[in-house]
């Protein structure tokens, strides 16, 4: 039997022709991220590191830092860097959202494994590249040896077919996944999005949902790469790579087709992404803030879907709209194509790239009681401030139409 992209990835890091799902494996590990709030815990007595030139730190989730304790983190980073050598530091002004920041720089390549302690690590997936949240123990292993051991898990295998409808974005389609299978279905195993559907979708449409995938317990999201993934990493790196596709004969533990086609507009009500439900469902609801932003949907073409439809118009009196931009490289292209006028024109906040009020650490923080629709991953309860508020995850032209009506609006009126 043959092997899955996940397989054929862990087999060729771990140094062994073949592995199998339950084998445990032990691999090498091309890249090692560690963001700014990984250095607020303890991380030891470490002597030594691998290679300072494949380890990253990247200020993101609370940066610029918002209390002395995040201050002191930020220079516990700083320092840390300089000890041992570390030159790919992504600090304020160079910062952003870790797993955009590792696309842009070329670090997110066909056929490889990263190590980094966040939950989205699984983003890497839409580079044909593996990646999965590991623990503090396992990343300050990686970081000291360059190797790190997974299970090798089951593959389970989404098939997109259809032609997307106006106004459905690729995070209604993994909303809907949510809906229908339920945030458990990849409960220790990988998953592989395939079909003529992925093929038309962007590389930016193809982060949203292997991003999500994480929302669907996966260990490993994929995609192949086609030749617009091959075109953007060549444009970002000279390292060599290799694409990874499944074997012809790959064992897959289920398939599930989806057809796009009849998809309308996705909203997760609260208080889990599986809450899904056509927007017309739950039209009409009053909100008080809408967020666009975060690793899931912060991007520039998320960022130009928006200010197509505020564009000339108003943010309503009763909402606060915050937009925030993955990295101050998709903030400075936005900038030079006149969105961040369209977005203040409008009466928006634009803020500066950070994960921002998707964690709900430092800004857009909720009262009791307040409603929020936003293009972010998770919408837990007391994510974004109280736990007594309510948040709706949608796609950013659902957040943006919402926006201007003050209740969730279905971005096709």
């Amino acid at each position: 039997m043959g092997m899955t992209i996940a397989e054929k990835i862990l087999a060729n890091h771990a140094g062994v022709k073949k592995v199998s799902p339950g084998d445990i494996v032990t691999v090498k590990v091309d890249y090692a991220f560690q963001p700014d709030l990984a250095f607020t815990e303890d991380l030891g007595e470490l002597q030594k590191v691998w290679d300072p030139d494949r380890i990253m730190i990247v200020f993101d989730h609370v940066a610029p830092a918002a209390n002395v304790a995040l201050a002191e983190a930020h220079k516990l980073a700083r320092d840390f860097a300089r000890k041992f050598g570390i030159k790919h530091v992504y600090d304020i002004g160079r910062h952003g959202v870790a797993h955009e920041i590792m696309a842009e720089n070329g670090f997110l390549r066909p056929g490889g494994l990263i190590a980094c302690p966040d939950s989205h690590t699984a983003t890497s997936g839409a580079f044909n590249c593996a990646g999965r949240g590991l623990g503090l123990p396992e990343m300050l292993y990686a970081m000291a040896k360059g190797e790190t051991w997974f299970q090798v898990c089951e593959t389970l295998r989404f098939k997109i077919v259809g032609q997307m409808p106006e106004r459905v974005m690729s995070k209604d389609v993994i909303l809907h996944i949510a809906g229908r299978y339920g945030t458990e279905v990849a409960v220790n195993k990988n998953v592989e999005f395939t079909g003529p559907t992925v093929s038309e979708w962007s590389l930016s449409s193809r982060i949203t949902v292997a991003n999500m995938a994480a929302e669907l317990s996966a260990e490993f999201a994929l995609f192949e790469a086609d030749r617009k993934v091959i075109d953007y990493v060549s444009s970002r790196t000279r390292e060599a790579f290799t694409p990874v596709t499944p074997e012809a004969d790959a064992r897959y533990c289920e398939t599930f087709e989806i057809d796009v086609s009849k998809i309308e507009p996705q909203v997760s009500v609260p208080h889990s992404p599986g809450n899904s439900k056509p927007v017309s469902e739950v039209e009409g609801t009053p909100i008080d803030q809408v967020f666009v932003g975060s690793c899931c949907n912060g991007r520039l073409e998320d960022l130009q879907v928006v200010a197509e439809i505020l564009r000339g118009r108003k943010v309503h009196p009763d909402v606060r709209m915050i937009i925030t931009p993955t990295t101050q490289e998709t903030y400075a292209q936005a900038l030079e194509a006149g969105l961040i006028k369209v977005f203040v024109d409008a009466g928006a906040c634009v803020t500066n790239p950070t994960c921002g009020a998707c964690y709900g650490g430092h800004l857009g923080v909720l009262a009791a009681g307040e409603r929020c629709i936003s293009t972010a991953n998770r919408n837990f309860q007391g994510r974004m401030g109280s736990k007594e508020a309510f948040i709706y995850l949608a796609s950013p032209a659902t957040a943006a139409a919402s926006a201007l009506a003050g209740k969730i609006t279905d971005p096709r009126r």
